[in-house]
């Protein structure tokens, strides 16, 4: 009898510790998470100082304005106890003392008897953008938003803004050609799938049309542009006129002009570039056209100036030349049971100068570069092409013997003519004196015309090659 006293008495003492923390579990459940909280000390120029938060580089926050309404920063840097932020947006309306508040999502702690991967634990800690299929045929900013006044974006997925770097053995080599639809590049210039490219032009050389060409005429499955620091009004003009409805429909856009701040270009740039990584990772290949890396790497260098960063490289800062291949790095094959991103980077070369730090780090970074020249486009020849000093650094892997010959034949061929094109156009070339040169003034208006094409103009890799073959072909049976 005092054994069944002893056990019922046993069992209401479970049960009611049973029903404690089960009350427990219902209030916490409830109750709203304490918010950190600091305040605003300090502007200059980009820059904004606050005290009394400690929050981790790249942490997002919210800053409560006067006019009630409030804006988002990010942290770019600290000094002792102070935090530096930098804001999305305009911050007409800051007092000093403004309210800041984080609004970092905390990591979900780790399961009790499980292992957890450390990089899966360090990507949860990092800022995460919307991705999915509802995604293709919108325009977006640096934030996500749409531009387009389409309504809201359905999306599926959450990705990491910044994701880590995969082991580069697991990384599918570059060994299958990709018809950009423009003859000069599949022929001479061969893209592989897979490949990072750069294209170095000036302003009024035909970029941004040369941009549009591969944008329609590319074979892949979903196209993805990131206009980054550049005009307004060319967002527009990109979309309706160059990259037309029949790119749009099979393309996500992320527009950052340049009226918006440094850290949303930086933003959109990493967006554009999260966004293929997830077409990619499921199974479809992706064209990514981001214009411009020029204007990526000047925004880093205005948020690195404004929090006191020295100036190293004719006033870049050192941490420019760090993004630009943390950045680049991403786009790639990836592993051997996902897509790829062939990727378009635009480099601009002010005053056509070509060892600007940027381009000139761009080329050790990227895998190839076309150089558009000036001289060509102010004579008419589009695209303006400049192959004698462009390169892509995979073809040889992916053509044939016979094909790299051919192109080989076409530089040299093309080349010693515009060596001595000075001396050809006064009448001073005796003709005789030089068997190559000959060969290369009677078929030079052939390799001319062979290097352009009409903007409306497609024409795929294997009809490019074809007509390789029979350009020379034919002058040799003449």
């Amino acid at each position: 009898m005092t054994g069944s006293i002893n056990n019922f008495q046993m069992h209401n003492h479970h049960e009611n510790w049973r029903n404690y923390l089960n009350n427990c579990n219902q209030l916490v459940t409830a109750s709203k998470p304490v918010l950190l909280n600091g305040t605003i000390t300090r502007v200059t120029g980009l820059v904004m100082e606050a005290t009394g938060l400690k929050l981790a580089i790249g942490s997002s926050c919210t800053i409560f304005l006067s006019n009630g309404n409030n804006v988002s920063a990010e942290v770019v840097g600290f000094s002792d106890e102070r935090l530096y932020l930098m804001p999305t947006s305009e911050i007409f309306g800051l007092t000093p003392g403004a309210k800041v508040i984080s609004t970092e999502v905390a990591a979900e702690p780790p399961k009790i008897g499980k292992k957890q991967h450390p990089q899966r634990r360090a990507s949860d800690q990092t800022k995460h953008v919307n991705v999915g299929e509802g995604l293709l045929g919108r325009v977006l900013n640096g934030l996500g938003e749409p531009l387009d006044h389409l309504g809201l974006i359905e999306t599926e997925k959450s990705v990491p803004l910044y994701s880590r770097p995969f082991n580069p053995l697991e990384r599918t080599p570059v060994c299958q050609p990709l018809d950009v639809g423009v003859r000069a590049i599949n022929t001479l210039l061969t893209v592989g799938r897979g490949q990072r490219m750069g294209l170095f032009a000036g302003s009024g050389v035909g970029k941004s049309v040369l941009l549009g060409m591969m944008a329609r005429y590319t074979a892949a499955d979903v196209i993805v542009v990131g206009l980054i620091g550049e005009r307004g009004r060319e967002v527009k003009e990109f979309i309706e006129n160059i990259l037309g409805h029949e790119g749009l429909t099979r393309s996500v856009v992320v527009a950052a002009p340049a009226d918006t701040s440094p850290l949303l270009r930086l933003q959109g740039a990493a967006y554009a570039t999260a966004i293929a990584e997830f077409f990619r990772d499921e199974g479809k290949h992706v064209l990514l056209i981001m214009d411009s890396l020029t204007r990526y790497a000047m925004a880093q260098r205005e948020i690195a100036l404004a929090i006191g960063e020295p100036p190293a490289t004719k006033g870049y800062p050192p941490s420019v030349f760090a993004r630009l291949p943390q950045l680049v790095e991403r786009a790639g094959n990836g592993k051997h049971d996902s897509g790829s991103i062939t990727a378009f980077y635009t480099v601009l070369t002010e005053g056509d100068d070509h060892n600007d730090p940027i381009a000139d780090s761009a080329r050790a970074i990227l895998d190839g570069h076309i150089v558009l020249s000036r001289r060509l486009a102010e004579s008419g020849h589009y695209p303006a092409i400049d192959t004698e000093a462009s390169i892509s650094r995979v073809m040889a892997n992916i053509v044939s013997m016979e094909h790299l010959e051919t192109a080989r034949k076409f530089k040299n061929i093309y080349s010693h003519y515009q060596r001595n094109h000075d001396l050809i156009s006064v009448g001073a070339y005796v003709s005789g004196s030089d068997p190559v040169l000959d060969r290369a003034i009677k078929i030079y208006p052939a390799l001319s015309h062979f290097l352009q094409q009409g903007m409306a103009q497609r024409e795929n890799y294997d009809n490019s090659i074809r007509n390789l073959f029979a350009l020379f072909n034919n002058q040799d049976n003449q």
